[in-house]
């Protein structure tokens, strides 16, 4: 159902994202009464890599969606001189539109009884038994949404974080603070040349390439602003940064516009206040370095309906299920940002054991 005339509910998820609908289904199996709140409508899309990793896909499944998509055998380190290759030894993956993902897990939500508001958070206010949302319509009109508790699943610029005082980020400034990364996405219209998702490896920039269907090739670019040259130079990146996967793509027909995202670290103070929840990259994000942000958003989703009414337990569990991408995706994050950064894929391939095994604890 979706609607302007919605009553108080058990749980108001702000965020319509995958992670958001995700658990809105959570809640919904839990028999809890569920309202998704997002300003925006139709399918949403944002920039990504697309590719869920094995552990993502079956996450995914659990909910009750299996959308189409392009299989994924493995992941695939490159530079100009070398590569090294690991084939997932748990099954295989799968590249997805993000705007593929976006409407099944929708309608899933919708079908399991969710109501999706369309609408914007203004402010947030709460006491010991409800939060209190006002929110302004597209038209204008503003109410007040009142829910037992509220899932802040809002990305990277969570509204609902900075309304419930837990946003920990303050500008660092000086030759000693870390440069602020962003991403950039396009898809091409050409035959994917492999079932492996390719990471391109360059000075200051990486590029993932993640084949989302049979005639179609998203590339997602992460690097400093400076290094991004904005959505028109995003072809003229890629040529003279990458060079390989420039020639790759020359001629191919872009499909759609470029999407960008960013700055991509973001952190909190607590992913709790009262009856407020931070969900996904609400709740704080690394960086997108090692692609697996929609499995542990997903196992969020699960954990914060699992412990709604313990706050304590919520935050361990989510220090528990974001560990590995934290401490994996921070060492990388750090080694790339190093004079040694040159050596990543030449190390993956020399030490072909530990690549494995850290590109297995990313996709379980």
């Amino acid at each position: 159902m979706t609607g302007r005339g919605v009553p108080d509910a058990d749980v108001l998820v702000v965020g319509a994202g995958p992670v958001g609908l995700a658990a809105a289904l959570h809640a919904r199996a839990a028999g809890r009464d569920v309202v998704v709140l997002d300003r925006r409508e139709g399918v949403l899309d944002k920039a990504c890599g697309e590719g869920l990793l094995p552990g993502a896909l079956g996450a995914v499944r659990a909910l009750g969606v299996d959308p189409p998509g392009h299989d994924l055998a493995g992941i695939s380190y490159r530079s100009p001189a070398r590569h090294a290759d690991h084939l997932f030894a748990r099954g295989q993956g799968r590249g997805v539109r993000r705007t593929t993902l976006h409407a099944a897990l929708r309608e899933r939500a919708l079908d399991a009884g969710a109501v999706v508001v369309h609408a914007g958070v203004r402010a947030l206010r709460q006491d010991a038994d409800a939060v209190q949302v006002r929110v302004s319509d597209h038209d204008g009109g503003a109410r007040t949404l009142r829910a037992r508790y509220v899932l802040g699943c809002d990305g990277l610029g969570s509204t609902v974080r900075r309304l419930s005082g837990l946003d920990a980020d303050a500008p660092r400034r000086g030759p000693a603070a870390p440069e602020a990364r962003y991403g950039l996405r396009r898809h091409y219209r050409t035959a994917p040349w492999s079932d492996l998702v390719e990471v391109h490896w360059a000075a200051g920039a990486e590029a993932y390439v993640t084949p989302v269907a049979d005639d179609l090739v998203g590339v997602a670019v992460l690097a400093p602003r400076r290094a991004s040259h904005g959505t028109e130079g995003f072809d003229a990146t890629l040529a003279a940064t990458f060079p390989e996967l420039g020639e790759r793509v020359r001629g191919a027909e872009p499909a759609g516009p470029v999407h960008g995202a960013g700055p991509l670290r973001r952190r909190s103070r607590r992913r709790t206040a009262g009856r407020v929840r931070l969900v996904g990259d609400a709740s704080g994000y690394v960086d997108a370095l090692t692609g697996e942000g929609v499995r542990v958003g997903l196992a969020q989703a699960a954990a914060a309906v699992r412990h709604l009414e313990d706050p304590a337990a919520y935050e361990r569990a989510w220090w528990q299920v974001t560990r590995d991408y934290r401490l994996l995706t921070a060492g990388l994050l750090a080694w790339a940002r190093s004079p040694a950064r040159a050596a990543i894929v030449p190390t993956a391939a020399r030490w072909p054991g530990l690549y494995a095994a850290v590109v297995e604890r990313l996709a379980r």
